[in-house]
């Protein structure tokens, strides 16, 4: 299965049994439907029903982003993969005190572990980090210890911090980082952070998609009628794998550089290059292999992800208690 990426702008529908992309100077793209995982649009792109009716009937999730590779919105396919008794069972976990802050304690600490595994690497090559190192290591055991959800985003949110301020030291180039600024991105990094966290939102919600959870349901995030609250909560474990490596990449191999981005009214920006280039290197990263040991088999990054819902699924059901994906290579 294959996530298709379109950056051109022009009319998206349905050919017979294909999807198909007719750009404005009249060349087109046909879509390998059978094939298709989910369809990311960064174009102008018009669409009309009978192309999401299709995109609906082959249960194909489409994500799509704004002239500044910002997050719009996602057209998500009437579920068909659903269960009652999950679905009762995420939302009395979801209501039980206990049993949310349980899991919410599970991915922030999953997420901090593997925090940890980053900056560990860059010790090891000399990089000055070992005081981040000491205070995440030291909040990381009050996490067990907290007795609501918002104490814990607030143990969450000073891993964080100490986490970015340790990126000055990783990077290879000046980069202007300091903390982590969002709305708008003020310098490159920033940006590149809040792109790449939508894009792996987005993965995430085509994975949950497969899934029978709910992804309205969460339980570090607060549950909220604009967003699957869900996807936040797993897309903290895997951010550092993928959305932060990948940075450290990008910056380090002088992939992308200032010259990459624009400063306007609205803070930084990609260039619509850097945008392919960048969606090009995430699609690549998240094809990565490992060897994963518990089912002896090679799974990619991506259905990492997917495994991991599962997981969860086994906790919510009584069958299994769930612990999070920690790196371990």
């Amino acid at each position: 299965m294959e996530s298709y990426y379109l950056f051109s702008s022009g009319k998206l529908e349905r050919k017979d049994n294909v999807i198909r992309l007719t750009r404005q100077d009249g060349k087109f793209k046909d879509l390998k439907i059978e094939l298709t995982r989910d369809i990311y649009l960064f174009g102008e792109v018009s669409l009309n029903t009978k192309c999401l009716n299709y995109l609906a009937q082959k249960k194909i999730p489409l994500h799509v982003f704004n002239y500044y590779g910002n997050y719009s919105g996602s057209f998500y396919p009437r579920e068909c993969n659903v269960s009652g008794e999950l679905l009762i069972n995420q939302v009395r976990t979801n209501l039980d005190k206990n049993k949310r802050l349980r899991l919410a304690q599970k991915f922030v600490l999953g997420a901090s572990r593997n925090i940890l595994r980053n900056l560990k690497y860059y010790q090891r090559r000399k990089r000055n980090v070992s005081e981040q190192i000491k205070a995440i290591t030291a909040l990381m055991k009050d996490i067990d210890r907290t007795s609501t959800v918002d104490v814990l985003m607030g143990i969450e949110g000073e891993i964080h911090r100490n986490y970015y301020s340790a990126w000055e030291n990783i990077f290879e180039q000046k980069t202007d980082f300091i903390s982590r600024v969002r709305r708008p991105p003020d310098n490159m990094v920033n940006t590149l952070i809040s792109f790449l966290n939508m894009m792996m939102y987005s993965s995430c919600l085509s994975e949950i998609y497969v899934s029978q959870l709910n992804p309205t349901i969460s339980y570090l995030h607060s549950v909220s009628e604009r967003r699957f609250s869900l996807c936040l909560d797993l897309s903290e474990i895997f951010k550092p794998l993928v959305v932060d490596r990948l940075i450290f990449s990008l910056v380090n191999k002088k992939i992308v550089s200032k010259d990459s981005f624009e400063q306007g009214s609205n803070g930084c920006y990609m260039k619509k290059a850097t945008i392919l280039k960048v969606t090009k290197a995430y699609d690549e990263y998240l094809r990565k292999t490992i060897m994963h040991r518990t089912l002896r088999r090679k799974v990619s990054y991506r259905h990492l992800i997917r495994l991991e819902c599962y997981k969860l699924i086994k906790d919510l059901m009584g069958e299994q208690e769930y612990m999070p994906f920690k790196i371990w290579w």
